[in-house]
C-alpha cells in the first residue's frame, strides 16, 4: 500500500535511504552520506513523501520523494527490491503529476535503465557540485 509519510515513520525511512544511498553509490564516500544524514533527517518531515508499507507485514519497504515535477528521490530497501516496489512508487508519482524530472549519477546505470524503461529521457547533464559525480536529468511526460 502507498500512503503519505507519517513522523512515526521517520527512522525507517532514513535506514533505508542511508542504506540504500551506500549501496547505489559506492563511488561515493560512506561519510559523505553521514555528513548529509542529520540535514535530510530534518528536512524529510517537511517534504512531500509516500511510503510503500507491507500489506502484511507493516514494514516500510520504499519511499518517494516529491517537490513540485522533481523526484527528489526514490528508495527501496535492498532486500525488498525487484519487487516493482519502486515501479509503483513512480507510477503512484505519475498518476498525482503531470510530468517529473530527476537527477541521478551516471555511474548509476541500474537507476538510469529503470527510468528508460519508465518512459524517462535524459534531458541534459551535469555535475553534482558536493560530489563532484556526472549526473543526467531525465524527465517524464504525460
Amino acid at each position: 500500500m502507498i500512503r503519505r509519510f507519517e513522523n512515526n515513520d521517520l527512522h525507517n525511512v532514513m535506514q533505508i535511504w542511508y542504506e540504500t544511498n551506500v549501496k547505489a553509490h559506492s563511488f561515493i564516500s560512506k561519510e559523505y552520506w553521514l555528513s548529509q544524514y542529520g540535514i535530510v533527517k530534518l528536512l524529510l518531515p517537511q517534504a512531500e513523501v509516500y511510503v510503500y508499507e507491507d500489506d502484511i507485514t507493516k514494514q516500510i519497504n520504499g519511499f518517494i520523494g516529491l517537490s513540485d515535477h522533481l523526484i527528489e528521490g526514490l528508495f527501496v530497501k535492498e532486500t525488498a527490491q525487484s519487487h516493482g516496489i519502486g515501479k509503483q512508487l513512480l507510477d503512484y508519482a505519475k498518476s498525482i503529476r503531470q510530468s517529473l524530472s530527476l537527477a541521478v549519477y551516471q555511474k548509476n546505470v541500474r537507476a538510469i535503465l529503470f527510468y528508460k524503461r519508465e518512459q524517462f529521457e535524459i534531458e541534459s547533464e551535469r555535475i553534482d557540485e558536493n560530489t563532484n559525480e556526472n549526473e543526467f536529468i531525465m524527465t517524464w511526460r504525460k
